[in-house]
């Protein structure tokens, strides 16, 4: 049986190496940190049909067999899929209504995660602050490129930028305005504000 290490790994992480192994093996044993971690995996892979057994280490951590399997399961009935074009509109570069390090890390995680997703979406606009994360000192700009070279088109608010004076640091995506944006919102079966 494979052993992965995932201990000290900040979210996401854990699970999305969990995710890429259960790819891999039908069956594989994850060392992992008590708390969020520990609980993230499990439910992940409890969420995806997979057996869990956990064992608390002598160390603190915590030892999880996970095995392919309907046994147990608690995995939700999957959701239809959407047609049509799933669009990401984000008005901010941090997520959430907390402490502003915490929302930008949760943006950070966020965007980079989007890349281990088996969906992706269509579309991504960046309006108001969001346009700092496509510009010049952006902690996500390689992410958004690999999202680029994905399929994913990257849009930037032109009246932004200018707002903002980034608009020479634009790299990545395009720049677009109000009308296309409008008419891309409208236009989407789905539009995920963030």
């Amino acid at each position: 049986m494979n052993t992965i290490d995932c201990r000290g790994m900040a979210c996401p992480a854990p699970v999305i190496t969990v995710k890429k192994a259960l790819e891999q093996v039908a069956e594989l044993q994850v060392l992992l940190d008590d708390g969020a971690p520990r609980e993230n995996v499990a439910r992940f892979a409890r969420n995806r049909g997979c057996r869990v057994s956990e064992r608390q280490e002598a160390g603190g951590g915590w030892a999880l067999t996970i095995a392919a399997g309907k046994e147990g399961a608690t995995a939700a009935p999957a959701s239809p899929p959407i047609s049509g074009e799933r669009v990401l509109l984000i008005t901010s570069n941090r997520l959430g209504d907390g402490p502003e390090e915490l929302g930008m890390l949760l943006m950070k995680n966020l965007i980079h995660t989007l890349l281990e997703t088996s969906e992706l979406p269509s579309r991504m606009f960046f309006l108001n602050a969001g346009v700092f994360l496509t510009t010049e000192g952006s902690e996500v700009l390689e992410a958004l490129e690999k999202l680029a070279g994905m399929g994913v088109e990257i849009l930037s608010c032109g009246l932004c930028l200018d707002f903002f004076g980034r608009k020479d640091q634009l790299r990545v995506g395009a720049t677009t305005n109000m009308l296309t944006t409008a008419e891309g919102l409208l236009a989407a079966a789905q539009v995920i504000k963030l």
